[in-house]
């Protein structure tokens, strides 16, 4: 069973980099964010409403992230976009991510010979 601090840390860690990737494919609103994180990680990351939207706010309040309301469908909807300052950030944390991975790979790859390799 694995250890859910680490799940936990992992994910409070990497949700911001999580969100501006999805928002970089196009604007979308909290539950499309939700949706796509669950998909693209298989069901393995469920990030609950309790825990996206203060980030949105806050990414909002950063100057990385604008909204809009749309009432399509007769239902009111805040749609949430990337603007160019959370286009930077994204890149940013993108090769940071990066580099702290690489590293990880690298130590375990020293520790575990043997283990199948995920670099290219």
């Amino acid at each position: 069973m694995p250890d859910d601090r680490l799940q936990k840390d992992l994910l409070r860690g990497s949700l911001d980099l999580m969100v501006l990737s999805v928002l970089a494919e196009g604007s979308t609103y909290g539950y499309g964010i939700q949706k796509r994180i669950a998909a693209v990680s298989g069901g393995a990351v469920r990030v609950q409403a309790g825990t996206l939207y203060p980030l949105l706010h806050r990414l909002e309040a950063d100057g990385a992230v604008r909204c809009r309301w749309d009432r399509a469908g007769g239902r009111a909807r805040k749609w949430y976009e990337l603007t160019a300052a959370g286009r930077r950030r994204l890149r940013d944390q993108a090769s940071q991510w990066e580099q702290h991975a690489a590293t990880i790979r690298q130590l375990l790859e020293a520790a575990l010979p043997g283990r199948p390799s995920t670099s290219s």
